[in-house]
């Protein structure tokens, strides 16, 4: 097999890498030679969060890996993301103005004049959400994010946009595997111009959040059927996690695993040499279970 190239349009000028490297969860004390192994072993895409309070020790790798190997800054794609606060747990909605000062103090954490990719985290910004986008929106036309968009986003979230007369998002951020398939969304998203990016792609995996301290919300009935992903996975001679990354890129998603590991990061990005069949497709079609285990499935302020 060989590393996944693939590309997928943003808007009329940015393409995304279809493999990213996600950093959630990564520590600032991981995450510099995480992120320069990563670009080192051919990732081209860093997926990185105010919220995951560690943009300075992802931008210490991205400059650590752009050294080492000669690549320059246009070669790496980078999202970070607008935290939009959340009233829920008493953090208050974000302004425009104070978006835009996110984003500038974002830039400064990563130690880069603008990202490829700046995302709304959540649609928790209540009565906010329209200005913060309106103040993405300007971020974009000042250069600071060549691509805009959203997290964690509905319908009703994403019609809010469009009922205003503002542009729509290049991307929606959003959990998706065979068991959080989403069609509806997706169908919409379509139809508007919208990207689909997924996350937590890896969530049929048994190992996945089983450390302490990170939330899971598998169902019964999922844990009962992870082994389908297990045997199919066998028969294309593939990992189980490679296996599930080709399943979202075949949909057109680009995909975000995330090993600390640089055997592992080589193999999700290994995803070149096999597709996955029709049939295999039809069954995995049949698996979807709703909306999703993720933090954000839980979360009132996020899915109303």
């Amino acid at each position: 097999m060989a590393p996944m190239t693939r590309t997928f349009p943003l808007n009329d000028s940015v393409d995304i890498p279809a493999v990213g490297f996600g950093t959630y969860l990564v520590s600032n004390e991981d995450a510099p030679k995480a992120v320069q192994v990563a670009i080192e072993c051919g990732y081209r895409h860093i997926d990185t969060a105010s919220g995951y309070r560690n943009e300075a020790a992802v931008g210490e790798g991205i400059r650590a890996a752009l050294e080492s190997t000669g690549l320059s800054r246009h070669d790496i794609f980078v999202t970070t993301k607008l935290w939009p606060g959340n009233p829920a747990w008493g953090d208050a909605p974000r302004t425009h103005e104070q978006t835009l000062a996110e984003c500038a103090a974002s830039l400064e954490r990563l130690g880069l004049d603008h990202v490829d990719l700046y995302l709304i985290h959540a649609p928790s910004g209540g009565a906010q959400r329209l200005n913060q986008w309106r103040a993405l929106i300007h971020l974009q036309a000042a250069g600071k994010a060549r691509s805009i968009g959203v997290s964690n986003f509905n319908q009703s979230h994403l019609d809010e946009i469009g009922n205003a007369g503002l542009q729509v998002p290049d991307a929606n951020q959003i959990e998706l595997h065979p068991w959080s398939q989403k069609p509806e969304l997706l169908a919409y998203m379509a139809d508007n111009g919208i990207a689909p990016i997924a996350y937590s792609s890896l969530v049929p995996l048994s190992t996945w959040r089983t450390e302490a301290g990170q939330a899971s919300a598998k169902t019964e009935q999922m844990k009962a059927d992870s082994g389908v992903f297990t045997a199919m996975a066998a028969r294309y001679g593939v990992t189980e996690a490679q296996f599930l990354l080709r399943w979202g890129v075949q949909n057109g998603y680009a995909v975000l695993p995330k090993s600390l590991k640089p055997e592992r990061m080589k193999q999700n990005l290994d995803l070149e040499g096999f597709a996955i069949d029709e049939a295999d497709m039809e069954v995995l079609r049949g698996m979807d279970r709703g909306q999703g285990v993720a933090w954000a499935s839980g979360d009132p302020s996020v899915t109303e």
